[in-house]
């Protein structure tokens, strides 16, 4: 044995870990980190790993006063009493959080309650964070006595450095990260989203459970290796591995009926018993394999999420840690009030499909009718004059064939006019076009990429042929490493107009949208003529016919 061995009970623990040799770690590039905590490098030896842990940690920036593990034994005393460990009171903040004793034996079991009172002691500006207590049973079990682990959890929690994101620690961080997974997989994981969506009210609070798949119900063996990973590239491995256990689980379970009463428990019992399935190898590398946005681009997108909470009025006090929220996400069903919709395209029923797919931060809103020209006809101009100063929009079209189709369109219209009388280019990444009859299928986004091939178009005797190889993401070269993300809108974060890309398009003369998977939806000025374009490139159906003449065409935006 060795010295990290108190707390720890052998007989739960991998036997692979004790006995494993793993040389020392000398001081490594980050890249070459990295590819050690992916490939388990120091999960092989119990000791090494602790080394590991005590030197990443100990490297994270702090506040420049930081309680460390005398500050732990000079108060633990005080705190805890004469008190029984196994029957101390959590602090509130924790959230009724699930306390994992993954391999810990008795007496630590009962320290990871006094160290997480003492912490609560030290850090009165906490709130809500509750990855607290599987975190430091963790961590629990690779340090030598309780006033270690104590100082390595509160390292964690004092890190200062702004662009290193560690763990939540206020109600408005932990829900904005909640929206932002819902946000990752409607975009990444669409099958597992659609199940959801269909035996599941409230989407979110389903996704609300994210951080406890983590650190809560994954066993010992999985929560560390994605801990030995996270040590190293910070919180986006979270959302990977998140994302990666959704995947599995709707693979698994697809097709066969709920084994309890609710979608929520039977993801945990999954994840809980994961290891039937799934080894920590291929988790790592199912979630590795996610082509995810990059660090910046999901902290602008958490940075919206946090913008819209605030902005619907969430408060959170901290005296006596005790979290008041008033505002709690409406789910699908309530944000589209069945009394209070009316559409002469498409059901209640159909709009909530819809609402299931925009980003997380305006499923808070309700839909609000803009234009349609049942009541303001078929006019561009009124299009435009309805339409402009809301963002987002969302677009609805019925064809006289009784197709439905329609477009979630990210970007103010009134952007167009930075192209003079031109057709002018604008939108972000977050638009995409979809089909409600004869089938349902939404289309992810496809920059429209040579204008001039598209403004073809418009010429009248020529409706059919607007290139749709212009049009296919195929031939979309990457962007270069250093451009913000086209996904997100960028009036949230005042970013230069370099960042937006060619999603939508507008003139006096026509409506361009570019779809996804290879679609692309263009509209004539009158309004009463339509076409579509279809990639080859892509196994998919056509959005809608070829050349369409439109029965009814509705924009909606989107009320607080």
């Amino acid at each position: 044995m060795d010295e990290y061995n108190r707390f720890v009970d052998w007989d739960k623990m991998d036997v692979t870990v004790q006995s494993q040799d793993a040389k020392e770690l000398t001081c490594p590039e980050l890249q070459e980190l990295k590819q050690l905590a992916r490939q388990g490098y120091w999960a092989k030896n119990h000791s090494l790993r602790a080394k590991v842990y005590h030197r990443l940690i100990g490297n994270i920036p702090c506040r420049t006063v930081t309680p460390d593990a005398n500050v732990y034994r000079d108060i633990v005393v005080k705190i805890v009493g004469k008190r029984s460990s196994s029957s101390l009171p959590l602090p509130e903040f924790v959230d009724n959080s699930l306390v994992p004793t993954y391999c810990l034996n008795a007496e630590g079991v009962g320290a990871v309650r006094k160290i997480i009172l003492c912490v609560a002691n030290q850090f009165p500006d906490i709130s809500f964070c509750p990855a607290l207590p599987s975190v430091t049973a963790l961590l629990l079990h690779y340090s030598r006595d309780e006033a270690e682990c104590f100082e390595l959890v509160c390292r964690i929690l004092a890190c200062n450095d702004p662009s290193k994101r560690l763990i939540d620690q206020t109600f408005l961080a932990f829900e904005s990260s909640c929206m932002t997974f819902g946000d990752l997989v409607n975009k990444y994981c669409q099958a597992a989203h659609k199940l959801m969506v269909a035996v599941s009210e409230d989407v979110l609070e389903v996704y609300s459970d994210w951080q406890r798949w983590l650190f809560g119900e994954l066993p010992m063996a999985y929560v560390a290796r994605v801990f030995d990973v996270f040590l190293v590239e910070g919180y986006k491995v979270l959302y990977r591995v998140a994302l990666a256990l959704l995947k599995f689980f709707h693979k698994v379970r697809a097709g066969q009926p709920m084994e309890s009463e609710s979608i929520q428990q039977d993801i945990r019992a999954f994840v809980r018993d994961i290891a039937k399935s799934v080894s920590p190898e291929r988790l790592l590398e199912k979630a590795f394999a996610i082509r995810l946005f990059s660090r910046k681009e999901i902290q602008l997108l958490q940075m919206a999420n946090e913008k819209a909470l605030q902005q619907k009025g969430i408060t959170v006090k901290q005296k006596r840690c005790v979290v008041c929220v008033v505002f709690l996400r409406q789910n699908v069903h309530l944000a589209v009030h069945a009394e209070n919709f009316k559409s002469e395209i498409v059901s209640v029923k159909e709009m909530r499909d819809i609402w299931s797919w925009i980003p997380e931060r305006f499923a808070l809103c309700q839909p609000l009718l803009l234009f349609t020209t049942l009541e303001h006809g078929c006019s561009l101009s009124r299009f435009y004059s309805h339409s402009e100063g809301h963002e987002p929009t969302l677009l609805l079209i019925k064809t006289t064939a009784k197709e439905v189709c329609g477009a979630y369109l990210s970007t103010d219209w009134s952007e167009r006019r930075r192209g003079g009388n031109k057709l002018s280019f604008f939108g972000t990444g977050e638009c995409f076009v979809f089909r409600l009859q004869p089938e349902v299928e939404r289309y992810e986004w496809v920059i429209i990429k040579h204008p001039e091939l598209a403004s073809r178009g418009s010429e009248p005797e020529n409706h059919s042929s607007a290139a749709p190889s212009s049009l296919c993401s195929s031939s979309i070269p990457p962007q270069p490493a250093d451009r913000l993300s086209p996904f997100l809108a960028a009036r949230h974060f005042n970013l230069p107009s370099r960042t937006a890309s060619m999603f939508m398009a507008g003139s006096s003369e026509c409506i361009i949208i570019g779809g996804g998977d290879g679609q692309a939806l263009y509209l004539d000025a009158d309004l009463n003529h339509g076409r579509t374009s279809h990639c080859d490139t892509f196994n998919n159906q056509p959005l809608c016919s070829e050349s369409f003449q439109i029965s009814v065409l509705e924009v909606w935006g989107f009320r607080d």
